[in-house]
């Protein structure tokens, strides 16, 4: 005769007690993540509404939440001339992040897959560029810009973005190949392929989803930059940045027109980053399990 053991009435009440552990520190983390996510995005759903708002409702104090929703902030902003400045900054962004991963991929190559000497030395120096204060090397690079006539012209905004955002994305690229597994690449060489051929075909299909995260996060470094834009520009070669602080003058801040610009700039990376998030969460998180 075969006897079923049961479970013990005390052991069962503690198998119930670590459910409600679980179930309570799950919730308690889905909602710390549900109020952080809405603290971040306030200020963007804020600066939308004021966008819409006439310029009385956006000063009064306290805020206004109830209002006639306008366009004619979103006209006075396209009637100031925003266009070359939209042009330069998606320029200027998308030629050098093309650079950027021209120049990061065989950089990547060579610190990851197939290591040079002293790789660890070349690493550090990639980083150790981005140590340095903007700010302390603004004056040598205006001066190099002045001398070569590249000052007010998009081309240096392009190189400046590119040495920007390159040893980030060699960084980046590096953990990715990291990831690709050897014995695909034993594969490949066993059938002849070569170097262009192995990066191309091999290579980065597997780490398409770090490449986009790398190209993603180098155009929003290149699309929000303001200090080379403003001191290297004027009038041809300005970006998106330098136009919203013509917003800003001496007879005070325009608040509803200054929402509306940035509105506007802040569409194009909206609609990069809707379009990459699939490959961006990826990217992202490669790297995380083997």
């Amino acid at each position: 005769m075969t006897t079923i053991a049961r479970p013990r009435p005390r052991a069962a009440g503690h198998a119930r007690g670590r459910q409600v552990k679980r179930w309570s520190a799950r919730l308690a983390w889905t909602v710390l993540v549900w109020v952080a996510a809405i603290a971040f995005f306030l200020p963007v759903l804020w600066m939308v509404l004021t966008a819409f708002k006439p310029e009385t409702a956006a000063y009064s104090y306290p805020p206004k939440f109830t209002f006639s929703p306008t366009l004619s902030e979103f006209r006075t902003v396209f009637s100031r001339g925003i266009g070359p400045y939209l042009e330069n900054s998606v320029f200027a962004t998308l030629v050098s992040t093309v650079l950027v991963l021209l120049l990061a991929l065989p950089a990547s190559y060579a610190l990851s897959i197939s290591p040079v000497g002293k790789w660890r030395d070349s690493l550090f120096f990639f980083i150790s560029t981005k140590m340095l204060p903007i700010v302390a090397a603004i004056v040598p690079i205006y001066i190099v810009a002045r001398d070569v006539h590249l000052l007010d012209n998009v081309y240096a905004l392009v190189l400046l973005y590119a040495g920007m955002n390159l040893p980030i994305a060699v960084w980046m690229l590096r953990s990715f190949m990291l990831e690709v597994p050897g014995e695909v690449l034993e594969a490949a060489r066993i059938d002849g392929a070569g170097l262009f051929r192995e990066i191309t075909r091999v290579i980065m299909p597997i780490i398409m989803p770090g490449i986009a995260a790398s190209a993603l996060i180098c155009i929003i470094f290149a699309w929000n930059e303001f200090f080379f834009a403003v001191n290297l520009t004027s009038t041809v070669a300005a970006t998106m940045p330098v136009f919203l602080v013509g917003f800003i003058t001496s007879e005070g801040l325009f608040w509803a027109q200054l929402s509306a610009a940035a509105t506007v700039a802040s569409v194009p990376i909206i609609i990069i980053g809707w379009i990459a998030q699939k490959q961006l969460v990826r990217g992202l998180s490669m790297g995380a399990l083997k």
